[in-house]
């Protein structure tokens, strides 16, 4: 089964990171960053860090599990974690250089209903999930997590 790790980002000022996707052919939509877990990696949360670190060369904070999404083949477990420095400018990872994959930016995105609402955050699941847990306030926010 394949593993994926991906993080609510969630920045000083409360907003959250998060890639906006333009492919040809493709509605743009909105992701988390991270990617999959590889065998190398130590842990899940070590496979996180590592995505973070290529994918916006920042340093995260994880505070807990949020989700998780099984299907036949493929497990996505989505963090909650708090950020404090980043560089789209510094990213490593692999896909940036793969022709094809069309583009990636980084955005910040307020952590509010209105926030969500403004994209279109993938997959539907988990964004079904953060608007409930951001409508009934039990995400922990602000300087309580």
């Amino acid at each position: 089964m394949i593993e994926r790790v991906r993080a609510v980002l969630v920045t000083a000022d409360d907003t959250m990171l998060v890639i906006r996707r333009t492919r040809p052919g493709i509605p743009e939509y909105w992701v988390l960053p991270g990617g999959g877990v590889e065998p190398s990696d130590a842990s899940r949360e070590a496979a996180l860090h590592r995505e973070i670190h290529e994918e916006i060369a920042g340093k995260a904070d994880i505070v807990r599990l949020l989700h998780t999404i099984e299907t036949d083949d493929e497990c996505q477990l989505f963090y909650l974690a708090r950020i404090a420095t980043w560089s789209f400018d510094d990213r490593t990872g692999p896909e940036f250089s793969v022709e094809g994959r069309g583009e990636y930016a980084l955005e910040e995105v307020p952590l509010t209903l209105e926030g969500l609402d403004g994209i279109d955050l993938k997959p539907e699941e988990f964004a079904h999930m953060l608007r409930g847990a951001i409508g009934a306030g039990s995400l922990g926010g602000g300087a309580s997590f």
